[in-house]
């Protein structure tokens, strides 16, 4: 049984059917997905969810899809690690990482969004789905497109890491690259779905893609012993990541799962395409587009569609925004893996920087809990990585030959 009541605008709150759409027809604001929450109350509660898979489905209450999910059950409730180590070495006290480079189908939490939007376009009668990305939701849509039997349309920046190329075409969708960047191919698929009558996942079903997003919030929530962090750093491209956790946030709160709720909410940008930090630093909610020049390709949306509510958010919880360059980013990278033995894409360098920065100028305070949000394996952007790693020693097969090496090493 669904408990979604329709979905409504962002802006101007007029209501519209549960359908492929996502703009409204009078303000062109974005649409949100409505839930009844008395019911959801009713039929949702602690036992319910322990007595299921550890999935993202696990919260299916609070998930747009009528029926029975199709695709993507496997994906979702990824490790939250608490990271000693890491927290001793950046000076805080009590730190998490929620590792999304593990567990999903294709290592990215692209997957939750994907396994909702695809579950949606079977409700609906699609047999083509199709997206714009930066390189992990194309590796989704590719993927999971696959195991659900659509015909795949995936459109990309022409400039995109090879290794991402690589991980899509494996899946052998119609993968299109695009001689512009991610904004440019953005604008293109809009006006491919307004012609084809295909479930673009982050355009025409984007108001139910979203939602998927907020199960990383619910599974914090749960991991943390149902309890909220008192600080929690997300990566921002389009924005949308932080504003859904902070949805999932809201709503364990408002259906009494979540007893109390003061987080501050934190984004985390790459100084090369920062549109939502600087408005953030210059305390404006106008997000001024700008042209992306970063390695984390993956965060790299210089028009932000969630950006504004991203800073609402931050605003009205008392968060901040960072961004870090690209330097910033191979160290903060680097000192993950060493710490905690997670390998994070550049994204997820970007939230580590970002984070240390935050400690620095006391936004985020040194104690209470912090929740980093690492949200993709790091296999898939090793191109960042060359010349920043020390090279491998190398001998000949004698014992004399490796001694010498540990006495250098000593």
């Amino acid at each position: 049984m669904s408990h979604v009541k329709g979905l409504k605008c962002r802006e101007c709150s007029r209501d519209y059917p549960v359908e492929p759409i996502y703009v409204c027809e009078f303000c062109f604001g974005p649409l949100e997905v409505v839930y009844d929450y008395e019911s959801i109350k009713k039929a949702l509660d602690i036992q319910k969810i322990l007595s299921r898979p550890t999935s993202l489905w696990r919260y299916r209450e609070l998930l747009p899809i009528d029926g029975d999910p199709k695709v993507g059950l496997e994906a979702g409730f990824t490790p939250l690690v608490k990271a000693d180590r890491l927290a001793k070495k950046i000076g805080i006290d009590e730190l998490y990482i929620k590792d999304d480079t593990v567990v999903h189908p294709t290592l990215s939490f692209k997957d939750r969004v994907v396994s909702v939007a695809l579950s949606k376009a079977f409700e609906f009668g699609f047999d083509t789905v199709a997206c714009a990305s930066t390189g992990n939701l194309a590796h989704s849509v590719s993927a999971q497109g696959a195991a659900g039997g659509f015909r795949r349309f995936i459109f990309i920046p022409a400039s995109l890491e090879p290794s991402k190329i690589q991980a899509s075409l494996v899946y052998n969708p119609y993968l299109v690259a695009v001689e512009g960047n991610y904004d440019e191919v953005n604008r293109l698929c809009s006006e491919i779905a307004n012609k084809y009558r295909w479930a673009f996942v982050n355009i025409n079903i984007r108001p139910f893609y979203a939602e998927g997003s907020k199960t990383q919030g619910y599974e914090i929530i749960e991991q943390l012993g149902w309890k909220a962090p008192d600080h929690v750093v997300v990566p921002c491209a389009s924005g949308s990541l932080l504003t859904k956790i902070w949805k999932s946030f809201q709503e364990l709160h408002k259906i009494g799962i979540l007893k109390e709720l003061d987080t501050k909410v934190f984004a985390a940008q790459a100084t090369g395409c920062s549109p939502i930090a600087v408005a953030i630093k210059s305390g404006s909610d106008v997000i001024k587009p700008v042209k992306p020049d970063t390695i984390a390709k993956s965060l790299a949306i210089g028009n932000p569609a969630d950006g504004f509510y991203a800073t609402r958010v931050i605003h009205d919880t008392g968060g901040w925004g960072a961004d870090v360059s690209d330097q910033e980013i191979i160290d903060a990278i680097k000192l993950l893996a060493e710490t905690e033995g997670i390998f994070a894409e550049t994204a997820g360098g970007v939230t580590l920087a970002s984070a240390i920065n935050l400690i620095k100028s006391g936004k985020i305070k040194r104690e209470g809990s912090t929740v980093l949000c690492i949200t993709g394996n790091g296999l898939k952007t090793k191109e960042a990585l060359d010349g920043h790693l020390l090279k491998p020693f190398r001998i000949k097969p004698t014992l004399s030959n490796f001694e010498e090496i540990l006495k250098a090493i000593d």
